[in-house]
């Protein structure tokens, strides 16, 4: 996995956005909230954090190269201190799954806002039949 692996995956989740923030890090949000960081720095070595339940935040932090992000690990939040502590698709679940804990923590009013904004897109992209000439 690299930073524009990560970069491409968190931002096809729905209603997920981006931004910098605090110099080098790169941000990945839901509804205002961040569900992943990344820092953008090439100086720095390439770390992601994202948040996890707590039962996975001690099976992980068990393992090499994944250690409790700083200042969030009371949140449960994890760091890999490099992209490949964890195989393409167990980082993809896993910050899929983060995404989900934000997601679920968000006001009921935002979540409902953001549903709703799903619901008129994909009843926007309804396939137009093409007629057939003979």
């Amino acid at each position: 996995m690299n930073l524009e692996r990560i970069r491409s995956f968190s931002l096809s989740l729905p209603h997920a956005t981006e931004k910098v923030q605090w110099g080098d890090d790169l941000l990945f949000c839901i509804g205002g909230k961040m569900f992943a960081i990344t820092c953008l720095d090439p100086a720095v070595p390439q770390r992601l954090a994202f948040k996890c339940d707590p039962e996975v935040f001690a099976q992980l932090v068990e393992q090499e190269s994944i250690i409790p992000a700083p200042y969030m690990a009371r949140h449960h939040w994890v760091a890999l201190q490099q992209f490949d502590a964890l195989s393409d698709g167990d980082i993809q679940e896993l910050v899929r799954h983060s995404y989900d804990l934000v997601f679920g923590k968000l006001p009921a009013k935002t979540r409902q806002a953001l549903q709703a904004s799903t619901r008129r897109e994909s009843s926007r992209k309804k396939p137009t039949r093409k007629r057939r000439r003979k």
